[in-house]
């Protein structure tokens, strides 16, 4: 019994009620309907159980979702055990799950329906991205264990029917914890091998649960991503799979997938002698047409030597044709040519450029008599006016004389050299420049004075005022 006059912290108050449910309420099964469910960013589950009486607020952690295959949602009936606690931070009576299970519906068949649908509205069932079986293999990869029968009758089935192909075993688990992204790797590897010409992914019958690899998101998004055609041959013929429907081609059987990626040989071999047998009816057919065209074209041509007389006879004709025509030709022209060199001997030009050369010879007498008395008439005149020029260049050059003589004399007057000659100098710089003024040179600079008769290079001493 508690003493009535005992006082509680909160804090304790909520542990100690924590403590009398957790040591008196066993774990125990609950049936309810899901509400309220959130999932935050660590990962744990929280929602609430209901009937139409009541209501409770559970917690699913984290580590405790690992065997779950379906995807809990709103308004879903479902089954779970559990603990009863009390979240102390907020005083709110709570249970822990432990397991969880959907009512009416096994847990893999209700997750097998939900991946189903979600990837169906996806569209990753869609016969647009079904990729078609290549007419010609040469290799074919397996993905299944080398440790089961499969591989065994496929090898077996593939001898039989088609031994030209190589195969090519692409070994991991099919069943077990992991298998899924097992299988998904081995699928990556063997389309990125570029090696086969299609795959088969292969496994033999079992329950749900041993099926389950084949219907996990993993495997099932590494089946569609492929570029290599795939066949799903995966169980019994009654087994169904996820990945039956997101693959190329499914097979009842992993024996039905060896039969259904190449062909007999049997098969070839009959069609090859059909086709053989069809070729040489047709080549037959078509030579007898060939030898009944060749039939009527050589019974229209004539015989070739009657043919080659015929045209050897009409060869000399026309030779001895061409002969009379060319010498008929010839004496025509002939009588043309001698009528044509009479014509030209009566329109000859001779006689008449002789009588203008004659002519030509007397204008060109007289032409020169002319000449010669204008020569003598212009002699004298000539001679007058080069006199003339001769007086008119004379007094020109005497006149430039004259001025050049001024000009020298001006000039002589302006000459500074004509006042050095009167007992002036001129002082400059060494670098040429004339002293104007004091302010220009210093004690001790280089100074040159210009004489009349040469120059004098000294320095400076000294410097006063005016």
């Amino acid at each position: 019994m508690f003493n009535i006059d005992e006082v509680y912290t909160v804090s304790d108050f909520l542990s100690l009620c924590n403590k009398t449910i957790e040591n008196n309420i066993p774990t125990c099964w609950l049936q309810g309907e899901i509400s309220n469910l959130s999932r935050p960013a660590s990962g744990h589950w929280y929602f609430s159980l209901k009937d139409n009486r009541g209501q409770i607020r559970c917690a699913l952690f984290r580590l405790n979702q690992r065997n779950i295959k379906f995807n809990p949602e709103n308004g879903m009936e479902v089954l779970v055990r559990a603990a009863p606690t009390l979240y102390e931070a907020r005083g709110d009576f709570q249970i822990i799950i432990q397991h969880i299970e959907p009512v009416g519906v096994g847990n893999l068949q209700l997750a097998f329906e939900q991946l189903k649908n979600q990837l169906k509205d996806e569209g990753l069932f869609n016969t647009i991205h079904k990729k078609p079986l290549p007419s010609e293999v040469s290799t074919i990869g397996v993905i299944s264990s080398s440790n089961g029968a499969v591989i065994r009758d496929i090898i077996k089935i593939l001898n039989k029917r088609y031994p030209f192909a190589n195969i090519l075993l692409f070994d991991c688990a099919v069943q077990g914890e992991g298998s899924a992204q097992k299988l998904a790797q081995a699928i990556e590897a063997a389309d990125q091998s570029n090696r086969c010409d299609v795959m088969i992914i292969a496994r033999g019958g079992g329950s749900l649960e041993d099926l389950w690899a084949f219907n996990e998101e993993a495997l099932v998004r590494a089946i569609f991503n492929t570029k290599t055609p795939i066949i799903s041959a995966v169980g019994h013929e009654t087994d169904t799979t996820i990945a039956d429907f997101v693959s190329d081609v499914r097979a009842p059987t992993p024996s039905a997938a060896a039969m259904i990626v190449a062909p007999d040989r049997l098969e070839l071999l009959s069609n090859a002698n059909k086709l053989y047998a069809q070729l040489h009816q047709l080549s037959n057919q078509i030579l007898e047409i060939c030898q009944h065209k060749f039939s009527q074209l050589k019974s229209r041509i004539p015989t070739p030597s009657r043919q080659l007389h015929l045209f050897s006879q009409q060869l000399d004709s026309l030779s001895s044709r061409l002969n009379y025509q060319t010498k008929t030709v010839i004496s025509l022209n002939q009588g043309k040519l001698i009528t044509l060199f009479e014509q030209l001997k009566q329109h000859s030009p001779i006689a008449s450029i002789q009588h203008k050369k004659e002519i030509n010879a007397l204008s060109k007498y007289h032409l020169a008599q002319q000449i010669h008395r204008l020569i003598n008439q212009n002699s004298n005149t000539l001679h007058a006016l080069n006199e003339r020029l001769k007086k008119s260049i004379n007094a020109l050059v005497e006149m430039q004389i004259n001025q050049l003589s001024s000009q020298i004399s001006g000039l002589n007057h302006l000459s500074p050299l004509n006042t050095l000659s009167r007992g002036y100098s001129i002082t400059s710089t060494d670098n040429n420049q004339v002293l104007l003024s004091k302010s220009t040179v210093k004690i001790g600079s280089s100074i040159i004075t210009q004489l009349t008769d040469g120059k004098i290079y000294s320095k400076v001493n000294k410097i006063e005022n005016n």
